[in-house]
């Protein structure tokens, strides 16, 4: 493997993203940091690195272990990457995604316009 590889090719190997658009946008938007600093996706990461990435709610802190320039398998990934991202912060997530999941009963059939409208508006006071 080489010494270094572009930010937006490793996260999309190491699978922190679906596609590598995905990275490439994301440090766009500024979402990826290093050293406190929002990365360009053409960055290059080497061993030791330390990358905070925000995915949705969730805000992810990664070291670079290996740079890999094709995408692994899952059961692989844990050898690219040591991830300093604390249980509290993946707990929060999924308390955040529950209370986003919406649960209709099964034969109830779609929303009238009515239960639509009240449903929207339940979930915009938040």
């Amino acid at each position: 493997m080489s010494d270094s590889v572009r930010i937006d090719k490793w996260m999309w190997a190491v699978r922190l993203f679906k596609t590598r658009t995905q990275a490439a946008d994301a440090c766009k938007g500024g979402k990826v940091k290093m050293e406190g600093q929002s990365v360009k996706a053409s960055r290059e990461v080497k061993i030791g690195d330390i990358i905070e990435v925000q995915i949705d709610q969730l805000h992810r802190k990664v070291e670079v272990k290996e740079p890999a320039k094709n995408r692994v398998a899952a059961k692989l990934v844990e050898n690219l990457l040591i991830d300093h991202t604390p249980v509290e912060e993946y707990e929060r997530y999924e308390m955040v995604k529950a209370a986003k999941a919406e649960y209709r009963g099964r034969g109830l059939g779609r929303p009238t316009k009515r239960e639509r409208r009240l449903i929207e508006r339940l979930k915009s006071e938040d």
